[in-house]
């Protein structure tokens, strides 16, 4: 039997049926984005990292006012000592399981944007998080703030800007265009199969049609993808085994996100954009510890991308982003935990990014019925992310909105 010939029966018998990969179906495949590899690349050479932290991320845990005499008063059993936390300076810290994220501060390469939040806060989950998606405070919008960038882009292909979340976000979503949502679970060859082989049936055959031609690359990319996605940190296949919080979103298993969007970075793909997440933020009771627990998580994950990133040409021009919905009302409640608020920090971490502190930090006293009043609008850190990493003019993407923040980036 030739290779040919094989091929078609391979096809026919659904071998390669369950990675998507042969068939050319809706749903992009990591093999697809691979691909990309060979374009010539849109754009500059920068890269953002989305990272969507869902529940409502408590930024006072995160960035701990241990000097303000206020912060213990209000947080009681939850607060931190000026002995627990990594200081950043004579009256900020970060929470102790934060110590990648204090590396790269001191490095120069961590930027706290300090009490981020918009006008008429909104403490529904879902009513917030679809405000931070679309970047629009004033009224319900339809469509995301990178889709509505990937509009922008001149035949944006969605492969520009994708997640390995099993859904696609709301903000990858525009009016034309949306990005992609690729799946690496149960992409690894079957036992017996060999790669050597696999690769010898991807190849060309001279006068085979470009359709059949597209599908026969497909064995090699299995051949590739299943390198791709070998020893990637364990997360769970259904996900209904994966928590989240109070049904808000996001996902477990970050590390294996961060991994695979590492390995295509390194790959030299098109992509401009990755979105991932992490769930299990609404933390209403018993908060002290889970919250420790998943800054762990995050910490661990996001601080070896970043080590990572920066080893790599392509991973110098990397920018992570880091955000909530929300944070959390001022006051601990009489669970020790803590309930939806407003204001709260973003991250920003990578080789461009200029570390330090940005903004005002929270008044805790001066209070809107027990919330921290936002000093920073989201939307200035959005368009700091368009004009400096996707080379986008804001006020195209944000409508009208032309606030940045450019001592951000260097």
């Amino acid at each position: 039997m030739d290779l040919v010939t094989r091929r078609k029966f391979l096809l026919a018998s659904g071998v390669v049926g369950g990675t998507a990969l042969a068939a050319g179906a809706g749903a992009y495949t990591l093999g697809q984005v691979l691909e990309t590899a060979a374009w010539k690349r849109v754009g500059g050479s920068r890269t953002l990292v989305l990272i969507t932290l869902y529940g409502g991320n408590d930024g006072l845990s995160n960035v701990i006012p241990y000097g303000d005499k206020a912060y213990p008063a209000a947080r009681g059993e939850l607060a931190y000592t000026a002995d627990q936390v990594l200081r950043l300076d004579d009256t900020m810290g970060l929470n102790p399981s934060l110590k990648n994220f204090k590396k790269h501060f001191d490095s120069g390469h961590l930027a706290i944007v300090r009490n981020v939040g918009y006008p008429k806060p909104d403490r529904s989950h879902f009513r917030s998080m679809d405000i931070w998606q679309t970047a629009e405070p004033a009224r319900p919008g339809n469509t995301g703030w990178l889709g509505r960038w990937l509009d922008t882009v001149p035949d944006g292909d969605p492969r520009l800007a994708i997640t390995f979340e099993r859904v696609l976000p709301p903000l990858l979503a525009g009016a034309t265009r949306a990005g992609a949502a690729v799946t690496t679970a149960g992409m690894t060859l079957p036992n017996g199969y060999q790669p050597d082989l696999l690769t010898a049936l991807g190849r060309a055959a001279d006068g085979e049609a470009p359709l059949q031609a597209r599908a026969a690359r497909a064995f090699a990319d299995l051949v590739t993808v299943d390198r791709m996605v070998k020893d990637l940190p364990e997360e769970s296949a259904d996900p209904d085994d994966e928590p989240t919080a109070t049904a808000t979103g996001g996902r477990a298993g970050l590390a294996a996100q961060l991994e695979v969007i590492a390995r295509c970075v390194e790959a030299g793909v098109a992509t401009r954009v990755f979105s991932a997440s992490l769930g299990g933020f609404d933390l209403h009771a018993d908060g002290r510890s889970a919250q420790e627990s998943l800054l762990k998580e995050l910490d661990a994950a996001v601080g070896g991308f970043v080590d990572r990133m920066a080893g790599s040409a392509r991973g110098q021009g990397v920018v992570v982003a880091i955000y909530s919905e929300f944070g959390r009302r001022v006051r601990a409640n009489a669970s020790d935990g803590t309930d939806h608020g407003t204001a709260s920090d973003m991250f920003l971490l990578g080789a461009p990014v200029r570390g330090g502190q940005y903004g005002e930090p929270p008044n805790l006293t001066d209070l809107d019925d027990g919330d921290l009043k936002f000093t920073t609008d989201f939307r200035d850190v959005y368009g700091t992310l368009l004009a400096g990493v996707l080379d986008t003019e804001p006020a195209r993407v944000l409508s009208g909105w032309t606030g940045t923040m450019p001592k951000l980036l260097r």
